[in-house]
């Protein structure tokens, strides 16, 4: 459940202690008024904070639509040959047909400036190994 933390434990352990309170100190009356504020009236208040002004300001409203790797497969298609900017460790990034794609190689670590062959494009992974091999 979210919002269980510390600071929520905490919390229904204090409204549990009022209540507790108002019966021992106040009597029967105002225990049992404590009990529908804490059962009934807290819960309103929480629920309408949220859905008020201060609430919305809380809460992400912002919808992700993108994706981390964007190929564009009109450009970059398996057996273009590329070159790696930084070294393939087995994750990296190679330029090829003046993209930048994102790419992991067969297992092996390519250093920098080394060509490599798109051997298979999935969605959004693209697989390489060097030319050397």
């Amino acid at each position: 459940m979210p919002g269980i933390t510390v600071a929520g434990v905490g919390s229904f352990l204090v409204l549990v202690y009022s209540v507790y309170l108002a019966f021992t100190t106040y009597g029967s009356l105002v225990g049992f008024l404590t009990l529908a504020f804490v059962l009934i009236v807290s819960p309103l208040l929480v629920y309408y904070f949220f859905k008020g002004k201060a609430g919305k300001s809380m809460v992400l409203n912002t919808v992700l639509t993108g994706v981390a790797n964007e190929i564009d497969l009109e450009k970059v298609k398996v057996g273009d040959v590329g070159v790696t900017i930084g070294r393939l460790a087995p994750m990296g990034k190679i330029k090829v047909n003046d993209e930048v794609v994102e790419v992991r190689s067969t297992g092996t670590f390519v250093n920098p400036g080394e060509k490599v062959r798109i051997i298979h494009i999935e969605k959004s992974m693209v697989t390489v190994e060097p030319l050397n091999q």
